[in-house]
């Protein structure tokens, strides 16, 4: 199963002011990135913070919140699903169901769990015209060490820059 970390990040790598900030600072060209590919692998996975920034399940993909006290009451099989199994066990089990890849969609934390267990096969930024100064790092709790190859960049919009990378395991 390929693994893709999908993030819209500032010039200087914040993800967010706050943990309840909302997204409305990323570009529609991100915004359209963000569905196409969401969609294409079918399944998104975030923590329960981003869930409940975004506030509803995003429609047509699976959506995966990842927790340590989950709400299973809320669960839609195959729209909304809480779930605290572990990252290895709940990529396997998005492969058993069919999923042939997944993105990570946030916050802070669960890319950090993520990245700490090898996990993520590439890293996609949409770099955003922004300056935060202070806020939210792409990962937390991830001391790691990373060697990251170039696939591609493209230009989104006027401003707006993508960079795809494949981490070299």
């Amino acid at each position: 199963m390929k693994v893709i970390l999908l993030m819209a990040i500032t010039v200087d790598g914040k993800i967010a002011k706050t943990v309840d900030h909302l997204a409305n600072w990323t570009s529609k060209a991100d915004k359209k990135i963000f569905v196409e590919e969401t969609k294409k692998a079918g399944v998104i996975v975030m923590g329960e913070t981003t869930y409940n920034t975004i506030g509803r399940p995003l429609p047509g993909r699976l959506n995966v919140v990842l927790s340590l006290s989950p709400d299973t009451s809320q669960n839609i099989p195959g729209v909304l699903e809480f779930t605290s199994t572990p990252p290895r066990e709940l990529l396997q089990e998005l492969a058993g169901r069919g999923f042939n890849s997944v993105i990570i969609g946030g916050g802070a934390t669960i890319n950090g769990l993520f990245l700490k267990e090898n996990l993520i096969d590439e890293v996609w930024l949409t770099i955003e015209p922004r300056i935060f100064g202070e806020g939210l790092s792409l990962f937390k709790g991830a001391d790691v060490n990373l060697d990251l190859e170039l696939l591609e960049v493209k230009q989104l919009d006027s401003n707006v820059l993508q960079v795809r990378y494949e981490v070299k395991k």
